[in-house]
């Protein structure tokens, strides 16, 4: 294992456990954690991956910015839920960003897992927005990541990284519990 992926292990390890606890660090350490996992799968041919690495530097930032204002705000970081037909919207936006997306990879690239890597790519873009904009529903979409992530490391023989996405499904489902528990004390404390 190469000193960028025990690197990008460690702090994609802490920015998931800061995410779980709704501090404001999580930004700052996964914009380093992403770009250092950037080039590590860049190099392994997972083009899907390493462009999602981009586009997570640029949400970790808006995701700083969100989280900052909203705690200037009201002295938290306050979580929110989405209605029914907002899932729905998401959840379609996944699909066709992974049909999309998997179909120019295995077409236009040598990518090695064109289709389930553009499907972990498409869930992992809407995880990441939804939790810069404090959505609890990321948690299930890290969940699903996670699980299919596992597999794909393993089979592309990148086994710290298949453990580092155990390790990340433990603290998704800790993320999620935890921000229940903060929704529903919110829910608790506002007028009828």
């Amino acid at each position: 294992m190469s000193p960028a992926e025990w690197i990008a292990t460690t702090l994609g390890i802490a920015c998931v456990a800061l995410a779980a606890r709704r501090s404001i660090w999580t930004f700052p350490t996964a914009i380093v954690s992403v770009a250092l996992l950037g080039v590590v799968v860049f190099r392994a041919r997972l083009y899907s991956d390493a462009l999602l690495q981009l586009f997570f530097a640029a949400a970790n930032l808006y995701g700083w910015i969100d989280w900052r204002r909203a705690r200037a705000r009201t002295g938290d970081v306050p979580v929110r839920t989405l209605d029914t037909r907002a899932r729905a919207a998401w959840l379609c936006g996944i699909a066709l960003g992974w049909l999309a997306w998997g179909s120019a990879m295995h077409r236009l690239t040598d990518a090695a897992l064109p289709w389930w890597d553009a499907g972990i790519a498409a869930a992992s873009i809407a995880a990441q927005w939804l939790m810069a904009r404090r959505a609890i529903e990321h948690w299930w979409l890290w969940i699903a990541v996670d699980l299919a992530s596992v597999p794909l490391y393993l089979a592309k023989g990148l086994y710290p990284f298949a453990g580092l996405y155990l390790v990340y499904l433990a603290l998704a489902v800790w993320g999620l519990i935890d921000w229940r528990r903060a929704a529903g004390a919110r829910w608790r404390l506002a007028p009828a």
